[in-house]
């Protein structure tokens, strides 16, 4: 965000950053895909937890409506909110809808994220006033993350071969009680047996509960990640060599 608005979430946008922006949205709508437009900011801006809804929903009304002509456009209001106010985060969200329809927007859906970093493992336990979101379009998407290690963080560490789905569980049962759908945003796995398994299970779960969950996003590629363990970037990634055969299998 501090390089889309250098100047305040209120300010005038980096004439260069959009441009570039702009022009990777573009290729990767054009060629058929969805692209998720995610601030990854934590709920902070210049480190400081944003606090001022206002000023959220204006950032929200005047991004979106760079791209509110684009239907392959996703809106993720902000990723990862933690150790913040419960109230707060819901109220930005609302405000980050609310600013995005105000832009015209109205066809895009819109991906809201939850308090300690959105885990699905502890959704129902901190997020569940996250049910009385409201959007006119009614394209509200949840999005979770989860991880397999004994804190469901990312490490070399699969606390079991069935861990994935056990932490979705409650998550599920909520979505499905509420009449809302997620996508798992985040998940990976060390390079093993045991974690390859783990998202095996998971993936085969949330195929058993597709009313709810919509599909997954692994963590992470591109050139930055060098030869993270976790690399899912073709060719040489070590993440994509191990589990692509597997993820594959699960592309509709």
């Amino acid at each position: 965000m501090e390089r889309m608005v250098p100047s305040s979430l209120t300010g005038a946008f980096g004439a260069d950053y959009l441009k570039n922006y702009t022009a990777t949205i573009d290729f990767i709508t054009n060629a058929g895909a969805y692209a998720v437009l995610d601030p990854h900011n934590y709920g902070r801006y210049k480190s400081n937890i944003i606090n001022s809804t206002s000023d959220f929903q204006s950032f929200w009304k005047n991004f979106a409506g760079q791209f509110k002509g684009n239907t392959k456009a996703i809106f993720d209001t902000n990723n990862e909110y933690n150790t913040m106010d419960q109230t707060l985060v819901l109220d930005l969200n609302q405000a980050a809808i609310n600013g995005i329809r105000a832009a015209g927007a109205t066809s895009q859906y819109i991906f809201v994220e939850g308090n300690q970093w959105s885990g699905a493992h502890s959704w129902t336990s901190v997020n569940t006033n996250m049910v009385s979101l409201t959007d006119p379009q009614d394209k509200i998407v949840y999005e979770m993350h989860q991880y397999f290690n004994e804190d469901s963080s990312s490490s070399d560490t699969c606390v079991s071969g069935t861990i994935g789905a056990e932490r979705l569980a409650s998550a599920t049962a909520w979505l499905r009680q509420n009449k809302k759908v997620a996508w798992l945003g985040e998940f990976s796995g060390y390079p093993n047996s045991v974690c390859l398994q783990a998202v095996t299970t998971m993936l085969d779960y949330m195929q058993e509960n597709s009313d709810v969950w919509l599909g997954g996003a692994w963590w992470a590629a591109g050139p930055w990640w060098g030869t993270s363990e976790y690399s899912f970037e073709p060719p040489d990634g070590p993440a994509y060599k191990y589990f692509g055969a597997t993820l594959r299998k699960y592309i509709p």
